[in-house]
């Protein structure tokens, strides 16, 4: 009976261990192509799913997730027959896991020899210049080819990238020369500009400086002339200020006269004092009024009389 037990249990089990065996999660981002008796049966996506035993059997699981492929260096031909060596990677993601599973063998084996054979046509209608200056145009063009090849595999070419290209070394050395005179041509332009800059600027303060230069003596004349201006505006109030005074002067003079109620004589002896005035002066020739040269004799009758 013991041993009966034994077994029972063992068979109990190995049945429950089957059961578990038997059921599968698929996780996210992956896909389950399962067959059924050798053929294909379905294909399980994210979930809980049950296999039957001896009867079921998951062929392959395949990853939906983008992935990437960096294939070796591949020899071309350009169209100038200049061989170089070019390295590509190629970016897919699985859309159908049926079609990738059962449509190709070795998809990514068969992904690269068709991505060779593709550049080395497409590199075989370039020269070697348009081959270096034109990365982005060769790799649409692998893209497409490459997209359309493979959707009979359930495989989408995302992008495709000329990760380096590599030309003959004799090449590299011609460039790099190449390189080198361009770069000591812009640097002499650039010198040369920078030299012209300088000048430019050089004269312009210069001229900027005789700009100033003369706008300082221009002002400098300005101030000068404006100074004797007024200096000789003061000059001439001045005189006219001297000149009105005398005439006040005279005019007060002859107002005390009037008001004085002077006699003939007198006025006589203020003309003979204004003549003996005009008699210091330099004149050569004087003419005597009538009327003071009987003054002038009566003024030395007293003159003699008091002598004596």
């Amino acid at each position: 009976m013991p041993v009966l037990y034994i077994a029972i249990a063992v068979i109990f089990i190995a049945i429950i261990a089957l059961i578990l065996s038997s059921i599968r999660i698929v996780p996210q981002s992956k896909a389950y192509v399962v067959e059924r008796l050798g053929s294909y049966y379905k294909t399980w996506n994210t979930d809980l799913h049950l296999k039957i035993p001896f009867i079921d059997r998951i062929a392959k699981i395949v990853s939906l997730k983008e992935q990437v492929v960096d294939f070796k260096p591949q020899p071309v031909i350009t169209k100038d027959n200049v061989t170089m060596q070019i390295d590509t990677v190629v970016f897919f993601q699985i859309t159908d896991p049926k079609l990738y599973t059962y449509g190709v063998e070795s998809p990514i084996n068969a992904i690269e020899n068709l991505s060779a054979t593709t550049l080395r046509n497409i590199i075989g209608e370039l020269e070697l210049d348009a081959t270096l200056t034109s990365r982005d145009t060769i790799n649409a063009k692998i893209r497409v080819i490459l997209d359309e090849a493979t959707d009979p595999w359930g495989i989408k070419v995302n992008r495709v990238e000329l990760k380096n290209i590599i030309p003959p070394r004799e090449i590299q050395d011609a460039m790099e020369k190449q390189m080198k005179a361009e770069r000591e041509r812009r640097e002499a332009i650039l010198r040369a500009e920078g030299e012209k800059q300088s000048r430019i600027l050089v004269a312009e303060g210069h001229k900027e400086s005789k700009i100033l230069e003369a706008e300082a003596e221009k002002r400098s004349a300005i101030l000068h002339a404006e100074a004797v201006k007024e200096a000789k505006i003061r000059e001439a109030e001045g005189e006219a200020e001297a000149i009105l005074k005398v005439q006040n002067a005279n005019a007060n003079a002859i107002k005390l006269l009037n008001e004085a109620d002077a006699k003939d004589a007198v006025i006589k002896i203020k003309a003979l004092e204004a003549f003996s005035k005009a008699a210091d002066g330099q004149a050569t020739k004087i003419i005597i009024p009538s009327e003071i040269q009987g003054l002038a004799g009566l003024t030395e009758g007293i003159a003699e009389t008091v002598k004596k």
